[in-house]
C-alpha cells in the first residue's frame, strides 16, 4: 500500500505531505483500515530503563509532535511511541518552507524550530488516545525563552507531563532553536541534569512512580565532548541517551538539490556518524546508562548495527518515510 501511496506524497510539498499522511493514517484507524497499510510482527520483549517494550523498535519524535496520532502509529507496530518535541507555551515554529526531502540520498533536512500546540495540548491528546502502552515524551524550550532560563522551560515540561509519560526525553540537540546545543556544553548540562534529577526525584514521591529521563544528543561532538557527557550521565544517574539527533554536516548531500539548506540533516548520511557516537558512549558509560539508538536506519541491519553497536533500543523516523511501515516489520524481525 505504502509504496503505491509514496509518489503521492512526494509530489507535494513536504511539510503538505507530513500533516496529509498523518491525517491519512489517522482516518485508515477509525475506519479499521489498518491492516491493509501495516502486518506487525511479534518481536522480541526488552527491559530498558526498568520499562518492558514488547520489542525493541521505536518510533522517534518529531514525526506526531501534539500526540495527535498516538493510537493509528502504534497500530504499526512499534514497540514504543515517541511523540514532541513539546514546549511549554505553543509557537509556530520557523518560517516555511522548512522540511525538504533529498531523495537521492535518502534524507530530510528539517528546520521546523519546535513546532507545537503546547504541553497543555498534548496532554489532551495523550488522554484521549486508548494508548496503553510505552510512551515517550519528548520536551524542549520555547524559542523566545533566554538560554540562561532553560532550565525553567524543561521542569516546566517535566512537571506537566510526569503523569503521562512512560519516559520523559529532554531535548537539547536540536541545530533549529538558537543557542540549544550549548546546553551540551559541561557546565551548562551538569546544571541541567542535576535540576532535572532533583525535580524527578520530588516528582516521584508526589506521584508514587518512577518515570525515568532520557538525554537526547547530537552526533556533531568530538570525543572530548562525548566523553563529558558520558561523565555528567553517569554522574547525576541519568536514566538513558538518545543517541542522536539530526546532523549539521552536509556530507553526501551537498551537490543535491535541497543539500545546503539550514537545518538538521536525518536518513542515510547520517548513519554512519550516529553509530560512530553510539559506539564510543557504550565504552564511556560502561554499561551504567543504556542508549537508544537512532540516526539513518533504513533496513533491518542497519537496525542491528546500532544494538551492535551498543544501543539497547532503536528508534525510526527519515526510514518509515522513504520505506514505510514495512521498516517497522523489518527491523522488528531483523532484532528477535
Amino acid at each position: 500500500m505504502y509504496s503505491l501511496l509514496r509518489p503521492l506524497f512526494f509530489q507535494l510539498d513536504a511539510e503538505k505531505a507530513h500533516h496529509a499522511g498523518l491525517a491519512a493514517l489517522n482516518t485508515a484507524y477509525k475506519l479499521g483500515l489498518m491492516p491493509l497499510i501495516a502486518q506487525p510482527v511479534t518481536g522480541t520483549p526488552v527491559e530498558v530503563m526498568g520499562i518492558k517494550f514488547p520489542n525493541a523498535v521505536g518510533l522517534a519524535a518529531g514525526l506526531d509532535k501534539n500526540g495527535a496520532c498516538i493510537d493509528a502509529l502504534a497500530a504499526l507496530g512499534f514497540g514504543f511511541i515517541e511523540i514532541g518535541t513539546v514546549t511549554p507555551r505553543p509557537q509556530p515554529g520557523n518560517p516555511k518552507p522548512r522540511l525538504f526531502r533529498i531523495p537521492e540520498a535518502q534524507a530530510i533536512i528539517n528546520r521546523m524550530g519546535f513546532n507545537n500546540d503546547g504541553v497543555e495540548q498534548l496532554i489532551r491528546n495523550v488522554q484521549n488516545a486508548s494508548f496503553k502502552g510505552v510512551l515517550g515524551i519528548n520536551i524542549g524550550k520555547n524559542f523566545d525563552t533566554p538560554i540562561e532560563r532553560a532550565a525553567d522551560d524543561y521542569l516546566t515540561c517535566l512537571t506537566a507531563v510526569y503523569p503521562h509519560a512512560s519516559y520523559v526525553t529532554v531535548n537539547i540537540s536540536s541545530p533549529n532553536t538558537k543557542n540549544l546545543r550549548d546546553l551540551q556544553s559541561a557546565d551548562a548540562l551538569s546544571d541541567l541534569l542535576g535540576k532535572l534529577k532533583a525535580k524527578q526525584t520530588r516528582l516521584t514521591d508526589q506521584h508514587g512512580r518512577y518515570v525515568p529521563i532520557a538525554l537526547k544528543i547530537a552526533p556533531d561532538l568530538d570525543n572530548e565532548q562525548l566523553a563529558d557527557i558520558a561523565r555528567l550521565l553517569r554522574q547525576h544517574r541519568f536514566d538513558a541517551v538518545i543517541a542522536t539527533n539530526t546532523t549539521l554536516s552536509r556530507q553526501g548531500v551537498s551537490d543535491l538539490k535541497h543539500g545546503n539548506e539550514t537545518g538538521g540533516l536525518s536518513g542515510a548520511p547520517v548513519r554512519q556518524a550516529a553509530t560512530r557516537v553510539i559506539t564510543d558512549l557504550a565504552v564511556a558509560l560502561a554499561n551504567e546508562v543504556p542508549i537508544i539508538g537512532v540516526g539513518g536506519i533504513l533496513n533491518g541491519q542497519h537496525a542491528q548495527e546500532k544494538i551492535s553497536a551498543g544501543a539497547s533500543l532503536v528508534q525510526i523516523y527519515t526510514g518509515l518515510i522513504y520505506r514505510g511501515p514495512a521498516l517497522i516489520r523489518e527491523c522488528v524481525l531483523a532484532l528477535k
